[in-house]
């Protein structure tokens, strides 16, 4: 399968060449020779609701309102049938305001902050596990040949990543096709920008598959099931809080995927081994990315 091939089954693919991504740096090498390498932008972004502002993110740039969407919904302050009036973007002060039919006011919730694990100090407002309550996702079954598939894919996606390094990428999937392909500094930030563009479209999780980058941590286990999103693969590990909310809402968690390998810490009865490992294809060293710490 192609490149070309490959980016034709994204909705919305990486843009590596986007120059106000990312921008040229000359530095030395390690014996001291010149070099010049392209590092990732970052850039503050504030975001408000109605008149409220919310917080300011360290982000990329891109795709602005789909990572305040993304974010207030995932946060609990707009739910899917919440009626958007308006999303605005002013780049010149690097503010989203997001309006809504019905007035809100979450100075409680604002008040309570619970500072993540994250990179990029991704921020929880209120309580963690606020909305989760009776929270049972679907018993979704999923096939090991689209997980090999999908990692392949999206390994071989062109991306900041390959690009630059730095940064998390997250991709919103469908049985063995990439869908929508989001990357920024903090791994929250990229899930946000995939529940926003969800939230836009008004796509639904139940048969979708959520592939990050990034460690399986308690809060990216709490926003992919706050998206309704029954399955998270990752390359990287998993931590033991976000194994135990997995295994409360029915989530299947896959972490640790490289190459012929994985680990299930949640859903085994859901997964359906169609694929022998031996015959899947070893990555290429030039398209693997870092696991474990990213």
């Amino acid at each position: 399968m192609t490149t070309d091939d490959i980016l034709s089954e994204y909705l919305i693919a990486p843009d590596p060449g986007a120059t106000r991504l990312t921008r040229a740096v000359d530095g030395h090498d390690e014996t001291g020779a010149p070099t010049c390498i392209s590092v990732v932008e970052e850039r503050p972004l504030t975001i408000f609701l109605n008149k409220r502002e919310i917080v300011t993110a360290m982000t990329i740039g891109d795709y602005p309102d789909y990572l305040a969407l993304g974010f207030l919904r995932n946060q609990g302050m707009l739910s899917d049938d919440d009626q958007i009036t308006g999303v605005d973007y002013d780049e010149d002060i690097d503010t989203v305001v997001v309006r809504t039919a019905r007035e809100t006011d979450y100075e409680d919730k604002l008040a309570r902050k619970t500072r993540t694990s994250g990179c990029a100090v991704g921020t929880v407002f209120g309580d963690m596990m606020e909305g989760l309550d009776g929270l049972t996702l679907p018993a979704t079954s999923l096939k090991t040949s689209w997980l090999y598939a999908l990692a392949q894919k999206i390994n071989r996606t062109p991306s900041l990543y390959l690009e630059a390094g730095a940064i998390h990428g997250t991709v919103l999937c469908q049985e063995d096709r990439p869908l929508v392909y989001m990357e920024d500094v903090g791994r929250h930030n990229a899930v946000d920008k995939v529940a926003g563009w969800m939230l836009s479209e008004r796509v639904s999780g139940t048969d979708k598959i959520l592939y990050t980058t990034g460690r399986l941590t308690s809060e990216m286990v709490i926003k992919t099931a706050q998206m309704g999103i029954p399955a998270l693969v990752s390359r990287s590990g998993f931590t033991a809080w976000g194994v135990e909310i997995a295994r409360e809402v029915g989530l299947t968690l896959i972490g640790r995927m490289r190459g012929q390998r994985f680990t299930c810490l949640s859903g085994e009865g859901r997964l359906i081994r169609d694929t022998d490992p031996a015959h899947v294809t070893h990555e290429d060293r030039k398209h693997r990315r870092k696991g474990g710490g990213e």
